[in-house]
């Protein structure tokens, strides 16, 4: 175990360190201009003195990869750098997105595990049924409906035709931070995640749909519908855990496309998360904050990852005697 442990310690180091060197040196070699960035950020000019002090205070003249360990040293240490546009610690700044943004993508996450496995299991349990037609259709549908899309339309339907949600923002304008109440938050969240989960219970929904397909075409259902047994017995005492694996396996691999789906959502109803923090980023090119950007999404889809090992580990008693071997 200490050995599977040290091994997934090591390829987490070596993920670390390839992200962000490719990274790295894809802001070096982009278009993207720091000082430039800073310059309009603050809406001010630079004198050739000025703007040859910074460059060199924040190391610009250097070759490539000594910047690049630079920030490496500086990142074990906890420090990711000062953001260009906010003026303050980029770890300061993504954590406070990421509170935003946790409280959306677990709504979605849960939403979307939930209705994306019990719809696969209910289409596939009942393959060619009208049930079965109908969840493959939304599932379809909703797959392949950019999810901008989605959104402008949850705006329109929701927020400005029926008023039931705001249109943006995640709390009342013009109210103090400390005035705004924890149900204010889950209202003006609700809309941007109901729309990122719509997307993700499809891809859900049809993984589970075709694994229970598989499964209720097996032999030992097969069997027991031979012996007289009811579907419904057959899907709940047999053939249900079964079913449910594959959707997990989705489930929790979904980390890298929630966090990519909450880059759009997040811009469509300017909800204040990471998704919103990394368009601001890109197009107003804070390079120290894109790059602490990186650093956390890439931790948060491994984090995903792991979850998803460890959930297999608990559930399937096979992959356990795996592990240990």
């Amino acid at each position: 175990m200490a050995k599977k442990v040290l091994k997934q310690l090591i390829y987490f180091i070596c993920l670390l360190i390839f992200v962000t060197f490719i990274s790295f040196l894809l802001m070096d070699i982009s278009p993207i201009d720091p000082v430039s960035a800073f310059v309009r950020s603050r809406g001010v000019g630079l004198t050739p003195d000025q703007r040859a002090k910074l460059i060199k205070e924040w190391g610009l003249d250097l070759p490539f990869i000594q910047r690049y360990w630079i920030w490496l040293s500086h990142l074990v240490k906890g420090d990711l750098g000062i953001s260009n546009i906010y003026a303050r610690p980029v770890i300061e700044i993504i954590s406070k997105g990421f509170k935003a943004s946790i409280m959306l993508m677990s709504f979605a996450w849960i939403i979307q595990g939930i209705f994306g496995l019990f719809l696969g299991i209910v289409a596939g349990a009942n393959e060619g049924s009208i049930r079965d037609k109908s969840i493959k259709l939304y599932a379809i549908t909703m797959a392949s409906t950019p999810q901008f899309l989605v959104g402008m339309l949850m705006i329109i339907i929701f927020a400005i035709k029926l008023r039931l949600f705001p249109a943006s923002m995640g709390s009342p304008i013009g109210m103090l931070e400390k005035d705004i109440s924890f149900a204010d938050k889950i209202h003006h969240m609700l809309l941007p995640g109901i729309t990122l989960a719509l997307v993700g219970i499809s891809n859900i929904a049809l993984h589970t749909r075709q694994k229970a397909i598989d499964v209720m075409n097996s032999e030992y259902v097969l069997y027991a519908y031979s012996r007289g047994i009811k579907k419904n017995r057959i899907v709940n005492s047999y053939a249900l855990k079964n079913m449910i694996l594959p959707g997990l396996t989705i489930q929790f691999t979904y980390f890298s496309e929630l966090f990519s789906g909450a880059v759009l959502a997040e811009s469509v109803f300017n909800y204040p998360g990471l998704g919103n923090l990394t368009v601001q980023a890109g197009l107003r090119g804070d390079v120290p904050l894109l790059l602490g950007l990186v650093l956390f999404s890439m931790i948060f889809v491994y984090v995903g990852n792991r979850l998803c090992d460890l959930m297999y580990l608990i559930l399937d008693p096979r992959t356990r005697k795996l592990y240990e071997d």
